[in-house]
């Protein structure tokens, strides 16, 4: 029975933290992207994000995106600098050609900083991409 799930795998679907100018602040600060790089739109986005090392851990924030266009991306969260001494995941579950899609992103603790950021296509703008 169980070979007989299909189980599909995420393609072109990306999470990126993006290091970019706050007009409101007067500062750079770091939010959270989803990245739809497909040919076609993605439905129902939900994001579970979280930080955790050991004992120390962040809040569970859940996101409801809705509808993420084909080559577009839309913003998931501010974040702040602290939790990036965290390891950061964001599993991310959407609707796509009739299936379910699920997939975990993650962030490595102390690999979020200044000195990773590479340019990211689609947003083009400096940031990093999850493994």
């Amino acid at each position: 029975m169980r070979k007989d799930i299909e189980i599909p795998v995420v393609k072109d679907v990306h999470v990126a933290i993006i290091h970019e100018w706050n007009d409101e602040f007067l500062s750079k600060d770091w939010n959270a992207y989803i990245i739809n790089n497909r040919d076609s739109k993605i439905d129902m986005v939900l994001i579970v994000s979280k930080g955790y090392d050991g004992d120390r851990k962040t809040s569970t924030m859940r996101h409801g995106i809705g509808v993420v266009q084909a080559k577009s991306y839309e913003k998931i969260e501010p974040l702040q600098e602290d939790i990036f001494a965290l390891n950061n995941e964001f599993y991310v579950t959407f609707y796509a050609d009739d299936k379910l899609y699920e997939k975990k992103y993650f962030f490595e603790k102390n690999t979020v900083n200044p000195n990773n950021l590479i340019h990211i296509p689609l947003i083009e703008k400096e940031g990093i991409l999850a493994q």
